[in-house]
């Protein structure tokens, strides 16, 4: 379905004055026929050529887009021809370019739009209606698919109004036209359902189950694409909700650790949560998700949870430098230097133990002492001890 660039009739840039004429192209034998009479109109040349009706020239492209249509749905139909292309393309060039008040570039450019319409309200939208979740998401996919090429093609058959009727009078592009239909007739129709299926598998892979990551990362590119330059819909249509998710999602998940697990288990339920979200990132969300999603996630596990998770009993902060379970330690550092102020707390506790344990070396040095007057190699031996300590928690 892609047509040559080079096939384009060559028709000069600039302001339009001095056109040279493309090839006289009849039309009659392009798609289904035509009248002789309309033929010849299509063939005049300079001040011979003969006008085109409204009516019969948007005849004539009819056919054409009916054509193209056939093919996006797969009915048995024969592919464009260079002669097809140029034959279409001449007639939208030839009734732009006729003496007013037969100069038709208006009620071209508000037909070019409501093809896309008649399309979309008569085909597209119904196969969508009929399917649900990711069935839905399938369709979608292969209708945006279908919806770009027919915008391709279609705006190359009206190719010359986007390059002088539309540029003179700063009308939106062809391209952006068709674009425009998806996301006003059938995007703001189904994002609600689009987005609620999309939020479900998401759920579904956390809770370990296998998706198709292919089919997600296809249609957030949707919502991204639609938008025409912008982020809104990807953002206030699908991003929001998504985060609201994974709150909802993470606190049921924290209530529920924070209870059950040590403090080592559940920093390594959470490390891994904030690695697998990181992934959705890199598999099918945008790019400009990662540091939203995060935080959520941060939120929910860790920051919420800081003074229940350190202060756990037989596993918390204190527990893990009395016992010097460094990679553990390591952990918790890795995980709360991503919080503001999250080393706050973390640096109190490891001051209250070495000060602490520091305190009863001291004390044991000066029982020791009370009780008997110790040598001179004990004490060297015990303010060793005392010192080694001090150096090794700094």
């Amino acid at each position: 379905l892609q047509p040559t660039i080079s096939l384009l009739p060559q028709t000069p840039r600039g302001d339009g004055r001095n056109r040279t004429q493309p090839p006289p192209l009849g039309f009659a034998a392009a798609v289904g026929g035509g009248k002789p009479a309309a033929t010849a109109a299509m063939a005049g040349h300079g001040q011979d050529r003969k006008t085109i009706d409204l009516e019969d020239g948007w005849a004539f492209m009819q056919r054409g887009i009916t054509k193209l249509i056939n093919i996006l749905e797969g009915k048995p139909e024969p592919q464009f021809s260079s002669e097809d292309y140029m034959m279409l393309y001449t007639t939208i060039y030839n009734m732009c370019t006729q003496k007013p008040p037969h100069d038709y570039s208006q009620q071209l450019y508000d037909k070019y739009r409501e093809a896309f319409e008649e399309y979309i309200r008569a085909t597209v939208l119904p196969s969508l209606k009929e399917k649900h979740d990711e069935f839905m998401l399938r369709e979608l996919v292969q209708r945006w698919s279908n919806h770009k090429v027919m915008v391709r093609w279609l705006s190359r058959f009206f190719h010359y109004l986007d390059r002088y009727f539309i540029t003179r009078r700063s009308l939106t592009a062809l391209r952006d036209v068709g674009l425009i239909c998806f996301r006003d007739l059938i995007f703001q129709e189904i994002k609600g359902k689009v987005k609620d299926a999309v939020i479900a598998l998401i759920d579904q892979e956390r809770e370990g189950e296998q998706i198709d990551r292919a089919l997600l990362k296809n249609v957030l590119d949707i919502f991204v694409e639609i938008g025409l330059g912008n982020m809104d819909c990807y953002e206030n249509d699908f991003e929001d909700f998504l985060l609201k998710d994974t709150t909802d999602y993470y606190s049921v998940k924290a209530q529920s650790w924070i209870v059950e697990d040590s403090c080592p288990d559940y920093m390594i339920k959470a490390e891994e949560c904030l690695k697998r979200e990181k992934e959705r990132v890199g598999h099918y969300l945008h790019i400009n998700s990662e540091p939203k999603l995060l935080e959520k996630v941060q939120n929910e596990l860790l920051a919420s949870y800081a003074t229940q998770l350190l202060e756990k009993e037989h596993s918390g902060c204190f527990a893990l430098l009395r016992d010097d379970k460094v990679e553990d330690l390591s952990r918790m550092y890795r995980l709360f230097s991503k919080i503001t102020r999250g080393l706050e707390p973390i640096s109190n506790m490891f001051k209250t133990h070495v000060t602490n344990e520091g305190t009863a070396l001291v004390k044991q040095a000066e029982d020791s002492a009370n009780n008997k007057k110790p040598e001179k190699k004990e004490m060297v031996g015990m303010q060793e001890q005392v010192c080694n300590f001090i150096l090794l928690h700094l």
